[in-house]
This record gives C-alpha cells, sequence and structure tokens, in this order.
C-alpha cells in the first residue's frame, strides 16, 4: 500500500515506522528539515521537506498513486486542508486527518466532514482517545491495559502480578482444570523485556505482564485469581487541565456521578475556563501539580486514583510520583515518549498511558486487510490484537482448534458465535478450548506478535487466494 504521512512528530513517526515495518510504501512530509534526515536516517521511508497542503509537495510525494493519506501535522487546520487537497485534487481513496480541538468534533457540525464539504474518511482525537483509556482503566482497578472488544463483550486486560498473585508458577493448562467455569485465555506474557504468546506449559513468575482476554462479566474474578482486588475510584485527582483533562473529567462527570472529582490547573487563566465548563460538581484547583501544599489541597492522601495529565512527561511522571509518596493508591501518567517505559516498574507508577499507542491503532484499523474489525497495538508495536470476521474460505473455520496449526506467536482470545436467526445477530462469548470449532461469521479476537500480524491477515482474507 502506498501511504502518505504528513507530519513528522512523534505520531507522524511511529506511525510511518509501523507502516514501513510492515513494508508499505511511505513517504513522510514536514517542513521542518531536521525531523525529515531524522526520518530518513532512521526509516524505511522517503522523506521530503514541504507543506503538506501543497499541491506541487502532494504530487512529489506520490499523492497521484496514494492509496491513503494520514495528515497528522500540529495544526488541525492545516490536516483538513491537506485532506481537502488530497481529495479534490489527486482523489486520494482514504484520507485521515488528527482533529483536536474539540470545537470540530461538536455533533451539530458533524455534516462538515462529509464527503460534500470536507471530505476525511477517519478523524483521530487524540484528547478523546486518551481520556477515554484513562476511563477503561478506571472501570477495570488493577489493571494497567483494557481494551474492548466484540461491542464490550469481551476485554483484554494487562495486569502485573505481584508477589501476592495466587497462581504463579501454576503452568497454565493448570488454570481451567483449577477455574473450569473462568471465562478467560491468557494470550501475552511480557517478562524481561520480552513479549511472548504461551503455551499450556509456560508458568507465570512474580513481575510478569500478562495480558489475557475475558468475558466481560469474568474480568473482576480474573483480576482476584491474579492478586488484584483494588477498589474502584471514589476519589479521582486529575493534574492538568488542557483538552485532555477537561474532557476527561466532562466525561467522569456524565458517565460517574458519584466520583469526586478535583482538577489542578496551573495556569490561572486556563482553570477559570475550566471551571465554568464543569458543572458537574468537579472542584478546580489553581496551582501546580508539583506543590506538595497544592496536593495537600486537593487531598490526594485520599484518593483512590491521580492521573497526570500536563503536556510534559517529565511533569507528568513527577506529579504521580509525588501523589503516590502522599498517600494515593494508585496512579496514572500520560507518557508520550518511549524512553520512559522501561522506568514504570521501578518508579511505581501504576500506569503509563501512551497517547501514540491509541492514534497508531485507529491507523492501523484502516491499513489492515480482511475482515478487520478493529485494531489495538501494545507494546509499542510489539503484539496486535485483532478483533475479525471468519468467512467461509478462512482457513479456520469447521475445524477443533486443537487440529490448526497456528505459527509460533498468534493466540486466540475469544469468539462470538454467530448466530443463524439473521445476518448481523450475534450471539454469546465463547471462550476458546482445544475442542471449539470456528464457524462462518464468528467474530474472533485474536492475539498475534508483529511478525505473525500478516498471517492473521491472511486468515480473514476475502476469497480464496491464501489456498493457491
Amino acid at each position: 500500500m502506498k501511504v502518505i504521512v504528513s507530519g513528522a512528530g512523534q505520531v507522524g513517526y511511529n506511525i510511518a515506522r509501523q507502516l514501513a515495518n510492515e513494508h508499505n510504501d511511505v513517504t513522510v512530509v514536514d517542513r521542518s528539515e531536521a525531523l525529515i534526515q531524522r526520518i530518513n536516517d532512521t526509516l524505511d521511508v522517503q522523506g521530503l521537506v514541504g507543506h503538506g497542503a501543497q499541491p506541487d509537495v502532494l504530487e512529489r510525494a506520490g499523492a497521484p498513486d496514494a492509496e491513503m493519506i494520514i495528515a497528522v501535522t500540529a495544526a488541525d487546520e492545516t490536516n483538513m486542508v491537506i485532506c481537502q487537497v488530497a481529495h479534490s485534487l489527486f482523489d486520494v481513496p482514504r484520507k485521515i486527518a488528527r482533529i483536536r480541538n474539540q470545537a470540530y468534533l461538536d455533533l451539530r457540525w458533524r455534516a462538515l466532514f462529509s464527503r460534500d464539504h470536507m471530505p476525511i474518511d477517519v478523524i483521530i482525537s487524540p484528547e478523546r482517545e486518551v481520556a477515554h483509556a484513562v476511563l477503561d482503566r478506571l472501570d477495570v482497578p488493577g489493571a494497567f491495559e483494557t481494551m474492548a472488544f466484540m461491542d464490550d463483550m469481551v476485554r483484554v486486560v494487562g495486569t502485573r502480578l505481584e508477589e501476592n498473585c495466587p497462581v504463579v508458577n501454576t503452568p497454565l493448562r493448570q488454570l481451567t482444570e483449577l477455574f473450569p467455569d473462568l471465562l478467560i485465555v491468557v494470550t501475552g506474557v511480557y517478562r524481561d523485556g520480552r513479549l511472548f504468546v504461551p503455551s499450556g506449559d509456560d508458568q507465570m513468575f512474580v513481575g510478569d505482564e500478562i495480558y489475557f482476554a475475558a468475558d466481560i462479566n469474568h474480568v473482576d474474578r480474573a483480576l482476584s485469581i491474579f492478586g488484584h482486588e483494588e477498589r474502584e475510584a471514589r476519589n479521582v485527582v486529575v493534574i492538568g487541565g488542557g483538552n485532555i483533562g477537561l474532557f476527561l473529567a466532562e466525561q467522569l462527570e456524565t458517565t460517574h456521578p458519584s466520583v469526586h472529582i478535583k482538577l489542578i490547573e496551573e495556569n490561572a487563566k486556563r482553570a477559570e475556563i475550566v471551571a465554568d465548563r464543569l458543572t458537574g460538581g468537579t472542584i478546580v484547583l489553581s496551582g501546580d501539580g508539583l506543590d506538595e501544599d497544592v496536593l495537600r489541597d486537593a487531598n490526594v492522601r485520599d484518593a483512590e486514583t491521580v492521573v497526570t495529565l500536563t503536556n510534559e512527561d517529565e511533569t507528568n511522571i513527577l506529579a504521580a510520583l509525588l501523589a503516590k509518596q502522599a498517600g494515593a493508591e494508585r496512579t496514572m501518567a500520560l507518557v508520550a515518549s518511549p524512553n520512559y517505559a522501561p522506568l514504570q516498574g521501578s518508579l511505581g507508577i501504576d500506569v503509563f498511558i501512551d497517547p501514540r499507542a491509541t492514534t497508531v491503532s485507529t491507523i492501523l484499523e484502516q491499513v489492515r486487510r480482511g475482515r478487520i474489525r478493529s485494531v489495538r497495538s501494545i507494546r509499542d508495536g510489539g503484539a496486535e490484537i485483532i478483533e475479525a470476521e471468519a468467512l467461509e474460505t478462512s482457513p479456520l473455520v469447521g475445524k477443533a482448534l486443537r487440529d490448526i496449526e497456528l505459527p509460533s506467536g498468534i493466540m486466540i482470545g475469544a469468539i462470538r458465535r454467530h448466530k443463524s436467526g439473521g445476518q448481523s445477530d450475534i450471539g454469546d462469548v465463547v471462550i476458546p478450548r482445544g475442542g471449539t470449532r470456528i464457524e462462518p461469521g464468528d467474530r474472533v479476537v485474536v492475539f498475534a506478535l508483529k511478525e505473525q500480524v500478516g498471517q492473521v491477515e491472511q486468515m480473514f482474507r476475502v476469497g480464496l487466494e491464501f489456498f493457491t
């Protein structure tokens, strides 16, 4: 696939890296010579210095032959114009834009991005996606990552195993024997810097970070078995009143009206704006989230969760550490740089929220071939969790799973059974065992290491070409 990425910042760089690793033909456009030089030096892509909205620049980038353009510059308006030019002059089939200003995303103006006005096929809103990622983690205390699939009937959850985990040193196949009615599958394990798909003989050890797929009604019990019985948050402190912090607080007021929220914003004028917008009882404090007196005023010591969402990674990390030291039960920090990820465990911060990961996942859903419904990228692209629909031509259909020789690095985590009563009528969740058979129309959640993603796409492709 030929793809143009306009914007070579952190998001653009990571999108280009992921697409290039999968052998797509990628061109990255940016006005910064330094950023393009970095792209050319480190990635197998073509870097081009120029303004991504200018027709001659897009032409040199290969727009006449491009199948997709991804506009992720720092300016919303520039991203919009890039998509408009790509559509009007070059008829690029798929156009994706990052839009950060929430005013553009108001439902009253949803016709703005239609084909007749400003044709953008997919809008990426990092602020909304990060806020929703925080909300998901608030709903599942004990998880450092949680992802919804199959209309939220299945969750894939990441959790860390501590000393109090009662099933450490237990072979995974014995989990089914010990808890026969527990509908989960451990699909991935991260240990000593390595991510792998476990076999039934593998054991889990203290310090492991595991990913499991589960029926939504079995997530809490599974976390309890893995040693996590944290309380659901009733007092939440948000540090940072920017677009993300404000949107998160608004969503919390709407979806969790019983939660007591305090928001700390350093800029006094911004704090006034935020206070005017939040009408559901959130207390807004003007002050520095690194000031111990301000944290004391916010009553951080009694907070079940503190979320740090400023524009600086270092500030978010330090504020989370101070909150933890002050007595907060759980901390989440927005951290964009991958350089800090290895420090999460040693620092004692419970959750790092990576804004790049949510954005890249949205892009991958558009790139994936076959009947792919949803994609989530984890561990900086080290693996993907894919929801797809099984067709009659799929090699997965009709055989017991124990008889299918899945490539190493692939694990089926959940199946949602297709009902015969109607084309769109989908039935109950099935957690796969050895004798389970996938039927045509079933939706399947698959955990795949990055080198095996292409194999998963082949399994769910339309047609018979993978048999020839």
